[in-house]
């Protein structure tokens, strides 16, 4: 299991959270007066619902696969070598800008 709290995984800790919600929502309207006492059979419903489909349709399988070999790549080797051609051709260019001011300089002569 790859994201794990507790060694719980994600499903059963939606699972916890929709039943706590739920629970929560319940007694809430349980609370209120007149007809929005029955509110808590929707909620709770919909809770049932939730938890089913979690159960019966998991995202991953429960057997792990077998373990493959891990294969290192460099996603980054083709930005890499763009930013090495701009960084060279800004070198070249401010190189060749520079001659002229290093051959122009003048030479004074020494008395």
């Amino acid at each position: 299991m790859a994201y794990t709290v507790l060694q719980v995984g994600p499903g059963v800790l939606i699972i916890v959270f929709v039943w706590v919600a739920a629970l929560a929502l319940g007694i809430l309207l349980l609370r209120a007066s007149g007809s929005a006492k029955l509110g808590v059979i929707p909620v709770f419903l919909l809770a049932l619902i939730v938890t089913l489909a979690l159960v019966f349709f998991p995202r991953s399988p429960e057997t792990p696969p077998p373990f493959k070999e891990m294969e290192i790549t460099d996603t980054l080797f083709i930005g890499r070598y763009v930013l090495l051609a701009v960084v060279s051709a800004v070198f070249l260019v401010t190189a060749f800008l520079l001659l002229p001011f290093h051959f122009l300089e003048s030479v004074h002569a020494k008395v």
